[in-house]
């Protein structure tokens, strides 16, 4: 993904131009009926101008010429904003196509190792992946360990762990295997592999829309027929009213009244929200899915490694009657200089930070170190006649009288404090003398509890999910801000909780990894799955996150939003920027029937020419001037929608009643000066 994002800009450009033109296709522009009646008009404006210069009448050929030219300007721009808008996730799908080369694989059939394309390799075949191999399919890992490169899919340099069993057995065809070796059974067979898929969704010109955009459509279609019936009985009236209307001014009259702005930009609006997501290594399956987060109002997130940095750390020495606290310190850090956990890590850096004990040479020390079993449960360090152990209170309670010492009730109730309030209490015990208790608790993210409220100030509400107690639960819950909580979570328990707030209207969004994710992913209307996590998972939900991080799922909502918010906006000043081109056509062609209807022209345009070009070019340079904006998304902001609506009315809707006035003038100025009316 990496390479997709160093696309050089002009080559992008020049890409855009050349699809501008070849999206003039009927079948193309018959897919938006807004700039379809565009290119009808600009087709017979055409035609008008060369039968006229065919038959040698040269009078009004200069203006003729101009309208067909801002015609066909309107057209190319707007199909350049979609071909633009189309261009990165098609640059980025031929990268992809390019980075995938013949790779061989290794299949194995029975005890034999036989060298095939990977192109060969059908669903239910298992091949080997050894170091420096690139895995040639999609599959599931059944035997092995090994470090795995990802970067080709996700374009993060970090390498990953991939092993048989649990939620880390799953890989994507086109990664590399780094050290040591895998048996993969594929499970995908050629074209269905998640990067086939991947390959397709980037293409945005095979985006399907989404409901509101059909709304949306519907809409455009509607007005565009009501302009067309106006437009048509003008020239009756025009008739009776003693005066001639020509083919050409009706034309442009009909581009000027219909919605060109919001028609010639609705496509690229959409796409440009997939490729955002794009942009963040989320991978949606729709545009459908894109529009579903701007609308959710429940989110469900996962609380280990997304509420919680996934790691208990050290926050607290509790010290037995007649221990130190520094002598306490000393044998928890002793204990945990070779525990290389994040647990163990943060023991040894609370005892320097709150005693300042520095790491030892335990070389000196002739330390001999004991590692955790999940018999023992527990772990430490014997070191020149001290016999040093840290684990469950349990396990070392059992140990410390084994050897004829005693556990304090006062570290016993510490202990259930600990566990009440969400922690974990671990035990350091000194040969038959219990020395204290250390205090593991779940670290909340700095900011996130911010991030909540932002969430909150949107009409989102935030539930966590855990399979810890409910105590534990509440407690880390009311730590970082969360609205809501479901303890001791089970498949069966979130798939419940979903369905509830999706019978009482809501629309429901989820993160998850795991195969008994899987069944609350679907039914999520918005489920993003990560991409270390099982096929199962990834199958299920409707978005794929490249870079496995559960978080990104608020950044998926924020982006969900602004494509709505951007799509709202432009349509208000789509709507409010026509009014102007009415005060400058209208006046223009009944004017000669009627003076009074000079009255109208507020901009004071110099002829009924002039009026209806500058109309022509402020509706074709109006759109050019948006593609940034439809392609950027509009600034997003936490805020409710009574505020966003107030500010687009504000912005938009005025700006685009003063903005027309101004640009249409200045237009007739300029055609003035040139000596072109």
């Amino acid at each position: 993904m990496s390479s997709g994002r160093d696309i050089n800009q002009r080559v992008l450009i020049m890409q855009a131009i050349k699809e501008a033109f070849t999206k003039l296709h009927p079948r193309v522009q018959l897919r938006n009926p807004v700039m379809f009646v565009v290119t009808i008009g600009a087709i017979i404006t055409t035609v008008l101008l060369g039968r006229q210069l065919m038959q040698g009448q040269m009078t009004g050929v200069g203006f003729l010429a101009q309208l067909a030219l801002w015609l066909w300007f309107t057209v190319l721009f707007a199909n350049f904003a979609e071909a633009l808008a189309e261009g990165r996730g098609k640059a980025q799908a031929s990268a992809l196509r390019r980075a995938r080369t013949e790779t061989k694989a290794k299949k194995l059939e029975g005890d034999k190792v036989r060298t095939v394309d990977a192109t060969q390799l059908r669903k239910g075949d298992i091949v080997l992946v050894e170091a420096g191999d690139t895995i040639p399919s999609d599959g599931e890992v059944i035997e092995g360990i090994a470090s795995v490169d990802e970067s080709a899919v996700t374009g993060e340099s970090a390498p990953v762990i991939r092993e048989s069993g649990g939620d880390r057995n799953s890989v994507t065809g086109g990664t590399k295997v780094l050290s040591d070796w895998l048996k993969v059974q594929v499970t995908a067979n050629p074209g269905e592999t998640f990067l086939d898929r991947m390959i397709g969704l980037v293409e945005g010109a095979k985006r399907q829309k989404t409901p509101n955009e059909i709304a949306l459509t519907i809409l455009l279609v509607g007005l565009t027929i009501i302009f067309l019936l106006v437009v048509v009985t003008l020239e009756p009236f025009a008739l009776y009213a003693g005066t001639t209307l020509t083919v050409a001014t009706l034309i442009a009259l009909l581009v000027c009244l219909i919605p060109t702005t919001i028609g010639g930009l609705l496509s690229a609006i959409g796409i440009a929200g997939m490729d955002r997501l794009l942009k963040r290594n989320v991978i949606a399956m729709s545009g459908r899915a894109v529009e579903a987060a701007g609308d959710i109002d429940v989110l469900l997130l996962d609380k280990t490694g997304t509420i919680t940095l996934g790691n208990r750390m050290a926050a607290e020495f509790i010290t037995a009657p007649g221990v130190k606290p520094e002598e306490m310190a000393d044998a928890a850090q002793l204990s945990s200089l070779a525990d290389e956990t994040p647990e163990g890590r943060s023991i040894v850096v609370l005892a320097k930070q709150q005693f300042n004990l520095r790491e030892r040479d335990m070389n000196a020390l002739e330390a001999t170190f004991i590692p955790f079993t999940a018999q023992t449960r527990m772990s430490g360090v014997d070191l020149k006649g001290r016999e040093i152990r840290k684990g469950a209170m349990d396990a070392v309670e059992r140990l410390v009288q084994s050897k004829g010492g005693f556990f304090p009730d006062e570290i016993r109730r510490a202990a259930q404090d600990i566990a009440k309030a969400g922690g974990t209490p671990l035990i350091v015990a000194e040969g038959a003398k219990v020395m204290g208790a250390i205090h593991l608790k779940d670290v909340v993210k700095k900011g996130i509890k911010e991030r909540f409220a932002e969430l909150r100030r949107m009409g989102i509400k935030t539930v966590m999910i855990t399979g810890d107690n409910p105590l534990t639960a509440a407690a880390i819950a009311a730590e970082a801000g969360v609205d809501d909580f479901l303890a001791e979570a089970t498949p069966e328990a979130k798939l419940k909780l979903i369905r509830e707030y999706q019978n009482g209207g809501r629309l429901v969004a989820m993160t998850g990894d795991g195969t008994n994710d899987a069944p609350a992913l679907a039914q999520a209307d918005v489920g993003v799955a990560m991409n270390s996590g099982t096929q199962a998972a990834k199958e299920a939900g409707n978005m794929v996150d490249l870079d496995s991080n559960p978080t990104k799922l608020i950044e998926v909502v924020e982006i969900g939003k602004q494509l709505l918010m951007t799509r709202g906006t432009l349509t208000t000043f789509s709507i409010a920027n026509d009014v102007a081109k009415y005060f400058a056509i209208i006046p223009a062609l009944f004017v000669s029937a009627y003076p009074e209807l000079n009255v109208l022209n507020l901009m004071r345009l110099a002829t009924p020419e002039s009026a209806i070009l500058s109309a022509i070019i402020f509706n074709a340079l109006i759109i050019v001037a948006l593609i940034p904006l439809a392609l950027r998304g509009v600034q997003y902001r936490p805020e409710g929608a009574d505020v966003i609506l107030r500010r687009n009315l504000l912005i938009y809707g005025v700006g685009g009643l003063i903005v027309p006035f101004i640009g249409i003038k200045l237009i007739d100025i300029i055609l003035v000066l040139l000596g072109l009316v």
